[in-house]
Parts: structure tokens; sequence; C-alpha cells
């Protein structure tokens, strides 16, 4: 991945606890205008528990075929991330009423030489789509692989630039986040924003989104900093922002929880009253030392509600004994969804026309939809930071509005 924290770093560890709002019986992507019957697809009875498969092993048993490709073997976070999002596969098929299709695993190593390996051997084998991988450069070698074979990939890196039509991007993407944000701070009034962003790839994907979208909604940008990574270098930015501050009603930081303390505390320091502002943030700010921090309280962030994933936790600890990764959902809804659409959708079931209807799909993580470029929107919900954590200020949309 080109420098985003693509590499379970500090996105995937501020977004643990990253939760949304959907039951079992409306989660794991049933089509919103094609499935009629989504909650006939899920098994009331907890699954059984299964063994551990060997990369490499096929699970289950169906007769449409599908690939899916992950770091198993890989060193550190990514191996570990692989593991769990590997059996919350699993579990999907285990609480999916008689799923047809039959995952054939392949175990990348982390490297786009793997991922494309696993690719061709995937599509030698007969899959018809492939999930995965995990990271933008293996992303790219599988893309280039199963496009020129006409097969469609749902995968999991946060870099939208991997992006492209038969390649899906099913992950939480910062672009989406700070749409979310700036569209409810300007919904409530907001017009007018500084910002104060770290000097990192991170930070240049969503500084782009920022002046983006402030400039579609008819907002105005009165100043935007960045600050280098080295939290003693701050106070200069800091500084600058508050010379602007005046003349904005909103801060949007989107940093994460190692580095908000010292930014907040550089603008308190250089002047700024931030009782006096709305502070924005991204899903980053999702984190418990998010709502011990009393300079961000009333602060707004966008992520997805948390009930989902909590369900989602206890069936998995309940059948493996452990907690899963925060991306192990994304796993989940991406084989739920493959499971939906071969019960549902025919011969057409992985055509880019179904792929990128519009109304979109219900999943752990809620209400998601392919664009046809590749990136995905997600039905967020903007919380406000508490000392009780992040509590939502109105619910996530369960439904995309038609026309967007």
């Amino acid at each position: 991945m080109a420098g985003l924290p693509d590499k379970m770093g500090t996105l995937s560890r501020a977004r643990r606890r990253l939760c949304a709002a959907l039951s079992i019986a409306a989660a794991a992507a049933a089509l919103t205008a094609c499935v009629n019957n989504n909650s006939e697809m899920f098994s009331n009875t907890p699954p059984a528990q299964g063994g551990e498969q060997q990369p490499g092993a096929n699970i289950g048993e169906g007769q449409v075929r599908v690939g899916l490709i992950l770091p198993l073997s890989a060193q550190g976070n990514a191996g570990v991330a692989a593991q769990s999002m590997k059996n919350a596969a699993e579990m999907a098929l285990a609480e999916f009423k008689n799923p047809n299709i039959q995952l054939l695993l392949k175990d990348d190593a982390g490297t786009p030489q793997g991922a494309q390996q696993g690719a061709q051997q995937a599509i030698a084998e007969g899959a018809e789509i492939i999930i995965g991988p995990l990271f933008a450069e293996a992303v790219r070698a599988v893309g280039a692989t199963a496009r020129s074979r006409g097969i469609p990939v749902i995968a999991f890196s946060t870099d939208a630039s991997v992006a492209a039509r038969g390649v899906y991007l099913l992950s939480f993407l910062p672009e989406t986040d700070v749409r979310r944000i700036v569209d409810f701070a300007i919904s409530r009034g907001k017009r007018s924003f500084a910002a104060l962003l770290p000097d990192s790839a991170y930070g240049a994907v969503v500084e782009a989104a920022f002046q983006q979208e402030v400039a579609r909604r008819g907002g105005r940008v009165v100043v935007l900093e960045k600050y280098p990574l080295d939290p003693g270098k701050i106070a200069e930015p800091a500084r600058r922002v508050a010379q602007a501050a005046s003349r904005a009603d909103s801060i949007f930081l989107p940093d994460g929880p190692d580095a908000l303390p010292q930014v907040v505390a550089a603008l308190t320091s250089a002047g700024v009253n931030l009782k006096r502002v709305q502070l924005l943030g991204t899903g980053l700010w999702e984190d418990t030392r998010t709502a011990s921090a009393a300079a961000l309280d009333g602060g707004w962030y966008a992520a997805p509600e948390a009930s989902g994933f909590r369900n989602f936790s206890s069936r998995y600890r309940a059948r493996y004994g452990q907690d899963p990764v925060r991306t192990a959902t994304l796993a989940y809804d991406a084989v739920a969804l493959v499971a939906a659409l071969v019960k549902t959708q025919g011969a057409q079931r992985f055509s880019e026309q179904v792929l990128t209807n519009a109304s979109g799909f219900a999943g752990i993580d809620g209400v998601f939809r392919f664009r046809p470029e590749g990136p995905n929107d997600r039905g967020l919900a903007v919380l406000r930071v508490t000392p009780q954590g992040g509590q939502p200020v109105g619910p996530a949309p369960r439904s995309f509005a038609p026309g967007t």
C-alpha cells in the first residue's frame, strides 16, 4: 500500500471499535432491490464448531466456486488479521442457510506475486468471483489478472486508487468518513471550516476529500494547515490555524488518539477556544482514549454504529474463543453477499449491474454499495464524543436515498 495505513497500522487500530447497526437477520449483505426474503437466508441454529482449515484448503461444499485470497502466512499483524478474516468467512457460510458456494482459500503471503498466483490458481479451479486480497499492491495484481478473464473482485484495501471497474473495495475508506462528517456539519448549519491535518499519506487523502466535499456543499475552508509526524513540531501550524480560527465555526482534526492530545493542546496553547467551535473528526476517533480526552468532548465524527459489531463479536467469540480483528466483518459481509447473490440472482449474480445496484446491500457494518468505478459508499452514523464513548447524534442511514 502506497503509504496509507493499509497494513493493519494506525487506521486499523483506531477502527477496532467501529461498528454497525444491523442485526443478523438483516445482516450479511442482502441486495435491497433484489433480495426479498433476507430473514430466511440465515440459520437460527448456532453453527457447529469447525476445525482449523489449512491454507489452500477449500471451505464449503457448494457448486459455485469463489476465490478467497488472504495473507495467511504473512508475519505480524497481517497474518493475525488474515486468520481472523478467514474465520469470519467460514462463519458466514456456517450461518447462511444452505449456501451454494465453495471458498477456494489461497494464501498470498502478503505479496503481490503471491496474490497474483492465488488468483490464477482460483480462476483455473473455476472461481466465478474473487474475495480479497487485503493490501493495495496485492489488489492491483489480482485485479489485473481477474479483469483479463472477466472475473470480478471484492477486495479489502483502504487505498481507493486500486479500485476499478470490476475491482470493488469493501473496506473502511477515509473518503467516506470525510463526506459523511462534512455533509452532517453543513446540515447542522456549519459553513466555515478550519483544518489541521497530519502530513502523511492518510492526511493527503482526507485533505483532497475534505476540500472537495466542502466546496460541493457550498461551504468555505478558511484555513488548512498540516503538521509533521514529529509531535514536537505541531506548534507552528497550530498557531497559523489559530490566527484564522475566529472566522471558522468548525475545526476538522482527522487523526487518531496517538496524536490528537498533542494537536488539541497545541491549538489551545495558540489561543483557540475549542468550546466556541465544533470539532470534527473521522473514524480514527473511535477509541477509548478519545472518549477520555476532555478537550474533545462534544466533538462529532463519522463511524458505523455499535450494535452490529458487538453482535458479530459475541458470535465469533463463542465459535473461536477469541475476539475478531475489526476487519473480520468485511470478510463476513463479502462471503454472505456472494452467498445471497448466488441464491437470488441466477446467472447474472456477479454482473456489474447486480454488484453496483444503487440501492446497495445490508451488512454487519451497515448499508453499503459499490460504485461502478470500484470504491464504496457506506451509511455511517455521526457520533458525539462523551466520557462514556461515542454517542449517536443521529441514526445511521438504513438505505441510500434515490439518485444519490
